[in-house]
This record gives C-alpha cells, sequence and structure tokens, in this order.
C-alpha cells in the first residue's frame, strides 16, 4: 500500500465531545490521500468507542498514559507513514480542500519543506466566525503574499504559522519535531524556529482550517497567560542560546523579540497590579517595561502611577469600555459589510 501524501497527528485528551466533528472533516477531504493518527493520551474508553465508529483503514488510533501534548504528538509521528506530517488538535477542523489545496502548492513548488495556511477563529457553539482568521491575530496583519518564504527573523518578530501545517516528514523529523524532553515551551514556536532556520518554508493566505477557540482558552485565565508568555519567553531564549550558528541580524532579532515579549508582560502585570490596588507592584512593573522598551507609553504610565495612582486606576476601567464599545461597534459594521467566510460545519457545535 503506498504512502499517504500527508499524516494528520492528533492526540486526544479530554476533548472526546470534540472529537467526532474533527474526525468528520478529515473524512470530507475531497483529496482522500491521507491518514489520520489519533493517539488516546490518557487511556480512555470513550476515545476507543469513538474511533470504533468511523471504520475507516486511514484512521489509526494509538494508546497510551498521558504523555502530555509534545508526547502525544511524537507519538503519532513515530507511527506516520505519510510524506508529509500536520498537526491537527482534537478539538479543531479541516476545510474539505485542505489536502488538496496544499497538496497543489506542493505540486507547483517541489522543493518547499513545509506550507503554512491561515485558519478560521471561531467561538465555541458558535457558527460565526471572527472576521479576523489566525494570521490577524499573529504578528502577520496582513494575508501574505502567495507562495512567500518565512524567514527565522520573522518567526522572531512573531510571524508563526497555524500549527496544523504541512510539514515534509523528513524535515520534520530533522529537526526532531515536538521535541517532548524540552520543558516549559511552546513547541510550535520551537519547530518553526527550527525549520525556518535550515529549511524553505512558505505561506499561503488560504483558511483552510478551523481554529476552535473555548471559553476555557488561555487569554481567558491570567493564570493561563502568565503560563503562556512564559512558555513563549522560553522558547525563544532556548533557541538564542547557541549565538554561534547564528548570524549578527539573527542574533539582534532574538534580543529586540525577547526584550518586546518582556514588555508587553511587564505592562500586562502593571495593569493587574493596578487593578488589585498593589500600586507598588505595579510601579516596578512599570519601571521594568520602561527598562526593556525606553518608550512614551511606558514612561506615562509610570509617571501616572508615581504621581496619582488612584487617578490611573479609575481611567483603566473607562478606558477598556471604550475600547470594547468601539470594538463591538467596528465588529458590527464589518459584519454587515462583508461575510467574513463560511460558518464551521454543523457537526462541530453538537
Amino acid at each position: 500500500m503506498p504512502a499517504p501524501w500527508v499524516s494528520f497527528l492528533t492526540p486526544v485528551y479530554r476533548t472526546e465531545s470534540y472529537l467526532p466533528a474533527t474526525i468528520e472533516s478529515v473524512l470530507a477531504q475531497s483529496d482522500p490521500d491521507w491518514e489520520l493518527i489519533l493517539v488516546d493520551n490518557g487511556m480512555s474508553d470513550e476515545v476507543v468507542r469513538i474511533a470504533a465508529r468511523y471504520p475507516d483503514t486511514r484512521i489509526r488510533l494509538l494508546r497510551q498514559q498521558n504523555c502530555g501534548y509534545a508526547g502525544g504528538v511524537m507519538a503519532a509521528s513515530s507511527a506516520a507513514c505519510g510524506q508529509f506530517v500536520a498537526v491537527l488538535d482534537s478539538d479543531d477542523l479541516l476545510a474539505p480542500e485542505y489536502v488538496d489545496s496544499v497538496a497543489a502548492f506542493i505540486r507547483a513548488h517541489p522543493s518547499v519543506d513545509a506550507v503554512g495556511c491561515d485558519a478560521y477563529q471561531f467561538a465555541d457553539g458558535n457558527r460565526e466566525p471572527f472576521i479576523s482568521g489566525y494570521f490577524r491575530s499573529t504578528a502577520i496583519r496582513r494575508g501574505p503574499r502567495r507562495g512567500r518564504r518565512l524567514t527565522v527573523d520573522d518567526v522572531l518578530a512573531g510571524e508563526v504559522p497555524y500549527y496544523s501545517s504541512a510539514i515534509r516528514r523528513t524535515a520534520w523529523n530533522q529537526v526532531r519535531g515536538y521535541r517532548p524532553g524540552f520543558s516549559d515551551v511552546d513547541e510550535s514556536v520551537v519547530v518553526w524556529l527550527r525549520l525556518t532556520e535550515k529549511f524553505d518554508v512558505r505561506l499561503i493566505p488560504d483558511k483552510l482550517a478551523w481554529y476552535r477557540v473555548r471559553d476555557t482558552s488561555l487569554s481567558r485565565d491570567p493564570a493561563g497567560v502568565e503560563d503562556f508568555e512564559r512558555r513563549l519567553l522560553r522558547s525563544f531564549a532556548l533557541f538564542g542560546n547557541d549565538p554561534a550558528r547564528m548570524s549578527a541580524r539573527t542574533r539582534r532579532a532574538v534580543d529586540r523579540n525577547l526584550r518586546r515579549l518582556r514588555f508587553q508582560q511587564a505592562m500586562r502585570r502593571a495593569r493587574r497590579s493596578l487593578l488589585d490596588d498593589d500600586v507598588n507592584a505595579a510601579r516596578g512593573y512599570a519601571r521594568a517595561a520602561l527598562a526593556q522598551r525606553p518608550c512614551l507609553r511606558a514612561a506615562v504610565v509610570l509617571a501616572s502611577l508615581t504621581v496619582a495612582p488612584h487617578a490611573a486606576k479609575a481611567v483603566h476601567p473607562v478606558k477598556q469600555r471604550m475600547i470594547g464599545a468601539g470594538a463591538r461597534a467596528a465588529r458590527i459594521t464589518r459584519t454587515r459589510l462583508r461575510s467574513a467566510g463560511p460558518p464551521p460545519p454543523a457537526t462541530a457545535l453538537r
């Protein structure tokens, strides 16, 4: 039996309610040249029952004790037979043309080692996708020119492709995929840094997947945000720990990006401390932000916390309400002017 074009790597842990929709989005591919490797990352009987409902030889189930997200991805990777691999979260969805579109691009550009695509974002239980899409939620503010090559400096600046991108298996193996041995890192950031350092990575603007934003997402949880920022900083710092292999330009990009992330972290902590009535801590974080990026914004925040901290606290919720109202109005206007795209499959809302 010939190897499939792509192997989808899907670790499953406590996402049983979403898994059927994910499987069905793969089964709906217009190009059938794929395999789906599910890893029951916790020995769940329900995952076994769900997989049994789909008697397709292209779908395989592996079972193991919970080895973490990276361990689940790498277990699937070790069993993969495809020419390309693509990580697919067990609560996300693929557009029916995913395989067809990405494979067509690779056939037209056979030397390319990885292709990053855009994705719709949608709230759990809501058929209306967000206007912006995945690229706009990162540093890729505008849809990239089709086929633009992604560089290490781009990733360092925040242009991290959607993780369900197709990566040539030989390239994936050379960068060792989502190395489970690394702790406190964002695996997708690390793998894209290493891929762009050595291989030909391209971006296409097509929205070929659906990224589910759940109520339990990190952005809604202050502790989760802290954890994410720590892992992101560690990812870039680890990459920068080997300066001998980098050009002076890349070393500057690493330093610039770390300063940007530390600035953003310090400013967020200053806001949180102010809302918690800890003015001294807020002032300290504002100083830390100013040290990372000497700019008017940080200077104004520090000055207001020094001269009139209570006034600064009173201004913050008013500002947030104004920003929120403006964002809601803009979102409504844009939605009326143009469609954000097709709704996610109905199975996603079960």
